[in-house]
């Protein structure tokens, strides 16, 4: 099967260049394709721009033991329609994921279920590490070393020396210190006040945990990602960064802050918590200067009763992979940044950070997963009309410039604006490659403005 995508907008590593793009069997062959190749399919992209499929790196898709509130089926709708064509998921799911066996489970599932490619990581418990020593083709290996419970939660020093030095994959971290934490929520026990929160998760409890575990990553020279930074103080840490230590920022740590608690309330109830406007700013400068290298979601549903209950019962989370690139497109639209630097945050740096195979990038060999977004496109979120199980957004309102109209995957149309979902579709397990030595050794920079 051979498809041309003619007269696209093509987003490529380093500049966007007006071209047509040849696919054949899966994979692309040629970005300088001309308009006379022989063909099964020609797909017009004029005034489009065509660039990689979003991989996000951090989901929570409740699937096995919460499907209440998300599962496989309906996330991976939500991801093929918000441009997402792979998605890397946490291990904690009922049963967590913290064995090989319960890996392989979760990989059966979305065989059978998801219409996006996916991984699945790995979770570390203080006496799993034989276990995390041995398993290969994971993304990696996820450390909560706050906000958990029970199995998952590792912060007593001794584990977490013994999970560096004794194992391979690379490791990412929620990074919030637990007896900060803890202490802080002794101080405010009673609280009703949802804003409460940012000061219960507060700016402290990230600095102390991202410290930690990037000396632990320093120390043992183990990759390490740092997960959703929330916080302006935290980003000395990652500055003039070794080659073991990156670090990716959400949404929602991006557009809100305190100031929208009494708006939003439990809505945007987060770990970490959203923090402040100061805190936006830096972490905005942050990614436009290289010092933080990826965009994820955290996407997290809960159902809206649960979100409603009184503070501190209503948990925390939030629904976000359908429209995290419209968010970031929508700033492309506002100058605050280019199309290039979106698809590297989002595209081209998780595959290199995890060494996913054949992903990230429009470049001849790589595979054909692929988003044809529409810049002068606006469109309101509603919640009503969201795909994520739980149907709701903290977006809800907000009219967004910008938005994917077409996903492919292996260069087949799984998800269009016009004709919806190829039901039929199944993505595949995504392939890692952890030999060549993680982001900073990787062939390629990050997009430039």
């Amino acid at each position: 099967m051979r498809t041309l995508f003619q007269n696209a907008n093509l987003v490529l590593p380093t500049d966007v260049r007006v071209g047509s793009l040849l696919v054949e069997d899966g994979r692309i062959v040629d970005v300088d394709a001309g308009k006379n190749v022989a063909v099964d399919e020609t797909i017009d992209c004029t005034r489009l721009h065509l660039m990689p499929g979003v991989i996000d790196d951090q989901v929570h898709f409740r699937e096995p033991g919460l499907t209440h509130k998300e599962d496989l089926h309906f996330a991976s709708r939500a991801c093929a329609a918000g441009g997402v064509t792979a998605f890397l998921e946490m291990p904690n799911t009922k049963p967590p994921a913290i064995t090989i066996e319960g890996v392989r489970a979760k990989e059966q599932l979305a065989a059978k279920k998801s219409i996006v490619n996916y991984g699945f990581y790995i979770g570390a418990t203080p006496d799993n590490v034989a276990e995390l020593a041995k398993v290969d083709q994971v993304p990696g290996i996820k450390i909560f070393i706050g906000s958990s419970t029970g199995n998952l939660l590792v912060d007593q020093q001794q584990a977490l020396e013994k999970i560096f030095a004794e194992t391979s994959l690379p490791i990412c971290a929620h990074c919030e210190d637990e007896s900060t934490v803890r202490a802080n929520a002794q101080r405010f026990q009673g609280t009703h006040d949802i804003a409460d929160h940012s000061r219960i998760r507060d700016e402290r409890a990230a600095v102390i945990a991202t410290k930690r575990a990037t000396e632990l990553a320093r120390r043992h020279r183990h990759r390490f990602h740092v997960l959703h930074v929330s916080t302006a103080a935290e980003l000395p840490l990652l500055a003039n960064p070794a080659p073991y230590v990156t670090a990716e920022v959400c949404p929602h740590h991006l557009f809100f802050n305190v100031d929208d608690y009494p708006r939003l309330g439990s809505r945007i109830q987060m770990n970490p918590s959203i923090k402040t406007a100061a805190d936006n700013a830096g972490l905005w400068q942050a990614l436009l200067d290289g010092t933080i290298q990826v965009i994820a979601t955290d996407h997290a549903p809960h159902t809206l009763n649960e979100k409603s209950q009184p503070y501190p019962d209503s948990p925390s989370g939030l629904p976000a992979v359908e429209n995290s690139l419209a968010l970031m497109l929508d700033r492309v639209a506002a100058g605050q940044c280019s199309i290039t630097q979106v698809a590297s945050w989002m595209c081209d740096a998780p595959a290199r950070v995890w060494g996913i195979v054949g992903k990230g990038r429009l470049e001849p060999g790589y595979d054909a997963d692929l988003v044809l977004v529409d810049l002068d496109r606006q469109k309101t979120v509603r919640d009503e009309d969201q795909l994520t199980k739980s149907r709701w957004s903290p977006w809800h309102g907000v009219t967004l410039c910008g938005w994917p109209v077409a996903t492919f995957l292996g260069g087949s149309r799984v998800w269009s604006a016009e004709d919806g979902f190829d039901e039929s579709f199944r993505g595949r397990k995504l392939r890692f490659d952890h030999s060549r030595g993680g982001y900073w050794q990787t062939p390629g920079g990050i997009g430039t403005a």
